[in-house]
């Protein structure tokens, strides 16, 4: 190589380059496009089992609603009509007879059946109030639709739907019912269970009672599910995974999805087999494969001067990628464009993106599963301790007493924490609620120093609130208290002992109201003040003062203070002095915002 020419060389260089491009482009857009199919046809399954579930839901509204408007017509003068005419007027709605083809019944406030549209030997007179579903029909006096079960008289598959009849001073007088049979299918409709492929496979299950309502290998209704292990596909469905792939029993791979009907516990689970993605991925591949052919030799007379451009784009590239290290909750992807090789790092790095992404969501999700698994025990946990040391279960010696006051202290610290990786997980997934109303600006001051006098106290710090003006603002006063609070329990952490903690408020030009609460401590550093109100960051790294919190606390307080309309910061003046901006007033007193 080091005897042939500069030209040659590059020649050579290029050559090899421009065959090795083509391949690494070829083997990533096949493993995109198998993606792609993939992906589209399970989005194509979602779609399906939520249509389907949407037409279920659909219909349970319109029987319930239609039985609703009947009982309400079963009434005179505040009495429910004898058996004999209810038995009548039930035997003439043929529009309910459709819609409840199995019986229409009335029953007595303590469910037992008086009246029928169809004779069934032994029904009337029948007492049902031991049901599930009869038991919360008397004790809501609502519309309920009851899970499938076995009728105590026909011994049939049934769903029976339940709508109270009330007098027009709302007395209860009775109940309307209408049943239909499950092994009828009558909730799904007839088009779509026989709209299936071959290849495809259509189940829906009750998740509550693990059993089949529609799709069973026998095609009965209410037949128990497959053991564990049995059925993968419904093993997959309930471990609660809403799409994704399984392979069989038989070695095929299938790719499902699943939609949840809250109101009946109804799974409805849709899958095909993954072959009806890569069948068209790989004919797509192989025309893409000749075209590229076809290409490669104009691209080996383009490389040369690609290369030029090349050098350029990968300082850009280099420039956004230090941008993001500077900023890692940025999750801007860089532009797949440019030369293959360039295309090809920008690819694995937005992979890479997604995967960091991916298992932020994942660690997210955890952290909020286990702080909400935590919260109960620890709220037991807490109200004992309360018990023990307040004294309503038996005096305490002196040392068991100062053990439980040191449990109680902890366990609430451990509630805090907990409380606070809640609620920046419900930030961070936009789903935290305010409610703006009037709130009086001293009220709420005198309330949250009131709340950490005891905090205060035990760190040896003086607790003042200083000029307050008497001012209304239209905002959420709980949000507002969190904030206070964070910046308070900040403040009193990083005050000397005998050290003064005060929160003061004034107003500001353009109707702004600024709450500012400062300490007597040493002030942020200046290598930490443009992370401050970052998620997970501590001043005091390496100090007990800094084990005492999650260093989520002042990223949610800016968070917060964005949905209320405001912002957060701070200055050093002989302490750190944190303050929040909220405007004054809003052209809509009334409005509840949501993020």
């Amino acid at each position: 190589m080091s005897q042939l020419s500069l030209g040659t060389r590059l020649a050579v260089i290029i050559l090899i380059g421009s065959l090795a491009t083509v391949g690494s482009v070829i083997y990533t857009a096949y493993d995109a496009l198998l993606e792609e199919f993939a992906t589209n046809l399970s989005v194509q399954q979602a779609n399906e089992t939520a249509h389907i579930s949407s037409l279920v839901s659909q219909d349970l509204e319109l029987r319930t609603s239609a039985l609703v408007q009947f009982a309400a017509m079963l009434n005179q003068d505040g009495q429910l009509f004898p058996p004999a005419q209810l038995a009548k007027v039930l035997k003439s709605q043929k529009r309910l007879k459709e819609l409840f083809p199995h019986s229409l019944t009335v029953l007595t406030p303590n469910a037992t059946l008086i009246a029928e549209n169809i004779y069934a030997p032994g029904r009337v007179g029948t007492y049902y109030a031991d049901r599930p579903h009869w038991k919360e029909a008397i004790a809501t006096r609502r519309p309920v639709i009851s899970r499938p079960l076995i009728g105590r008289a026909t011994g049939i598959p049934l769903m029976v739907f339940i709508a109270p009849i009330e007098s027009s001073n709302g007395e209860l007088l009775g109940f309307l019912s209408g049943t239909m049979e499950m092994d009828q299918s009558l909730l799904i409709p007839e088009s779509i269970r026989n709209d299936a492929s071959e290849d495809a496979v259509f189940l829906v299950i009750d998740t509550d009672n693990f059993l089949f309502v529609a799709g069973s290998a026998d095609g009965k209704a209410i037949e128990s599910l497959p053991d564990p292990g049995e059925n993968l596909l419904i093993d997959a469905a309930l471990s609660g995974i809403r799409f994704g792939e399984v392979e069989t029993a038989s070695g095929n791979t299938l790719i499902y999805a699943t939609n949840h009907l809250q109101r009946l516990g109804w799974m409805f689970i849709r899958a095909v087999p993954k072959s009806l993605a890569t069948a068209p991925a790989k004919q797509a591949f192989s025309r893409f494969f000749m075209i590229s052919t076809g290409l490669t030799v104009g691209i080996l007379l383009l490389t040369y001067l690609a290369l030029r451009s090349t050098t350029a784009s990968l300082t850009q590239m280099t420039g956004r990628i230090r941008s993001m290290i500077l900023k890692p909750e940025s999750s801007r992807r860089l532009r797949e464009k440019g030369a293959p090789e360039v295309r090809d790092l920008a690819t694995a790095f937005n992979h890479l993106m997604d995967e960091r992404d991916a298992n932020n969501r994942l660690k997210d999700n955890f952290v909020s599963n286990v702080s909400h698994e935590l919260r109960t025990p620890l709220t037991s946990l807490n109200g004992a301790l309360r018990l023990l040391d307040s004294g309503t279960a038996g005096e305490l010696p002196e040392k068991a007493r100062k053990m439980t006051t040191l449990a109680l202290r902890n366990s609430e610290r451990l509630q805090l924490l907990i409380t606070d990786l809640l609620d920046f997980n419900k930030l961070s997934a936009g789903e935290m609620r305010v409610n703006f109303q009037n709130e009086q600006v001293g009220e709420l001051v005198r309330l949250t120093v009131s709340s950490n006098q005891i905090m205060a106290h035990e760190y040896g710090v003086t607790l003042i609130a200083g000029d307050i003006p008497d001012l209304t603002v239209i905002t959420d006063g709980h949000r507002l208290r969190q904030i206070l609070d964070n910046f308070i329990s900040n403040a009193i952490k990083c005050s000397p002992r005998a050290g003064e903690v005060s929160i003061r408020a004034e107003e500001t030009s353009q109707q702004r109201l600024r709450i500012t609460v400062s300490d007597q401590g040493k002030g942020v550093p200046d290598s930490f003040r443009d992370r401050i109100f970052e998620r997970f960051t501590q001043a005091e790294v390496g100090t007990t003062r800094a084990t005492s919190g999650t260093g989520l606390g002042l990223a949610i307080c800016r968070q917060l203070a964005g949905l209320l309309g405001g912002e957060v910061n701070f200055y050093n003046d002989g302490g750190a002095h944190f303050w929040i901006e909220l405007p004054i007033q809003t052209s809509d007193t009334d409005r509840e915002q949501e993020s």
